[in-house]
């Protein structure tokens, strides 16, 4: 193990809590955010079993001024929480982020693309119950991340629930409710916890080859522009008419768009629809698709209803989740790249988000 390994072996574990049901606590209105997590998370910490309390990292804890409830993330949220682990990769063996579950696969995938290979491991969890609840899942959920936070073989971004830990780009919400709500369909999972951390192989694409990793670290307009719709998510339905599509890729607002299409990348044939299609990518509008259905990938054009989308310059995701593909687009467009930079990039692995066509 080389000096640098065991340097940051030596550092604490940032711990960022960002607001969600895993901190919230019973009020006369319901549940609403508690402070103070900092001590109840030591509170918590200090029930394990001795073992376990000695196994884990030395940690800090950072709580966010303003709690997000993370129905209301925004990208500029997002940046900004990437912009904090860089500031402080120097300071820290590894990262845990402490986020509610609604969007935190969104988050997980935007932190994943943004910052690629950290050079540490962001961990990125939650819970279904709050910390103090009878049964909650949210100690298991903390022990388990801190733990992958302080492992040296462990680089990028990754998803830590239910004793399983996710890629950070191939992670999905899949369940309301249960305590193994996340899934990664399209991928493998990274490792597991069943009271040691166990890594498995690591993901095909870890990384941007250097031409990327140019364009990419351009410095990016300000998030806040693309909080607003300019990324459009586009869930299409059977009878869906072409004035609705225009609705969306008509409005000058709109600079990309997700599409969800059937199957394997099946859009109806209405020379209507496509035409709408094509006049947004005749406009520059970045667009691509993925399928409804959670497994599997587009292949765009294997049937004679889908060849329409290649001509009118819609993206392949491939494998991808939604959310890997809706914050890529996000991400592209609020760096200052001409059309052609960015459609090249959008098809160019950043950190695994994406399996080899």
């Amino acid at each position: 193990m080389d000096d640098t390994v065991n340097r940051r072996q030596a550092l604490p574990v940032r711990v960022i809590y960002t607001g969600g049901t895993i901190g919230m606590l019973p009020g006369e209105g319901g549940l609403a955010p508690g402070g103070d997590f900092a001590a109840r998370l030591e509170k918590a910490l200090a029930t394990l079993p001795v073992d376990r309390r000695r196994a884990l990292p030395a940690r800090a804890v950072h709580s966010y001024s303003r709690l997000i409830d993370s129905s209301a993330v925004t990208p500029r949220d997002w940046h900004t929480l990437a912009e904090d682990i860089r500031a402080h990769r120097a300071d820290y063996a590894g990262v845990v982020v402490v986020h509610g579950t609604d969007t935190l696969s969104w988050t997980a995938a935007s932190l994943s693309l943004q910052l690629r290979t950290p050079g540490f491991p962001v961990i990125v969890t939650g819970a279904m119950q709050p910390l103090e609840a009878p049964g909650s899942d949210a100690l298991d959920n903390l022990e388990g991340a801190l733990r992958f936070a302080a492992e040296p073989g462990l680089d990028g971004v990754a998803v830590y629930f239910a004793g399983r830990l996710l890629h950070g780009a191939r992670a999905i919400k899949e369940h309301a409710s249960a305590a193994d709500a996340f899934a990664s369909p399209n991928a493998r999972l990274l490792g597991e916890y069943r009271g040691a951390p166990r890594l498995f192989a690591p993901p095909r694409n870890t990384g941007p080859d250097a031409d990327v990793v140019r364009l990419l670290t351009r410095a990016p307009a300000d998030y806040g522009q693309v909080n607003q719709g300019e990324v459009a998510r586009i869930v299409l339905w059977p009878g869906m008419a072409a004035w609705q599509l225009g609705a969306w890729l008509e409005d000058s607002r709109v600079a990309g768009a997700l599409l969800e299409l059937w199957g394997a990348g099946n859009i109806a044939d209405d020379p209507a629809l496509l035409e709408v299609l094509r006049r947004a990518g005749d406009r520059g509008k970045l667009m691509a698709a993925v399928s409804q259905c959670p497994r599997g990938r587009v292949a765009m054009g294997a049937y004679a209803a889908g060849q329409g989308l290649n001509r009118a310059g819609v993206l392949s995701g491939a494998d991808m989740t939604p959310e890997a593909v809706y914050t890529k687009l996000v991400h592209l467009l609020a760096l200052p790249l001409d059309s052609a930079a960015r459609r090249r990039l959008f098809i160019a692995p950043w950190a695994g988000e994406r399996s080899d066509d």
